[in-house]
């Protein structure tokens, strides 16, 4: 089974976004959802080659949520967040197709 490192170093993007978004503004939930989604995010880097369904609807769902706080907040971090999934959800889909 091959590792998916790419998918590994988003993981831990996405986590350590939830860890910063908690020590720079006390947000709990950017802690939850950093967790969350972060562990969802490794846990389909894991069987990417099997099923990579998990990691397809977490970095589409990240990707869709940051979009919008983006587009309400017009911050600097969730326009990184939702692109960075965005382009997660398309290299994973591209390896659903081919």
């Amino acid at each position: 089974m091959a590792v998916d490192w790419l998918g590994f170093a988003y993981a831990t993007a996405v986590l350590l976004g939830g860890i910063v978004g908690y020590k720079r503004k006390g947000s709990v939930m950017s802690l939850i959802a950093g967790l969350l989604f972060g562990s969802l995010s490794a846990y389909g880097s894991l069987g990417i080659t099997t099923n990579p369904s998990v990691a397809l609807l977490s970095s589409g769902s990240l990707a869709v949520i940051m979009g919008l706080r983006y587009w309400k907040s017009g911050k600097l971090i969730p326009a990184v967040m939702a692109g960075l999934s965005t382009l997660m959800f398309l290299r994973l889909l591209l390896l659903l197709v081919l």
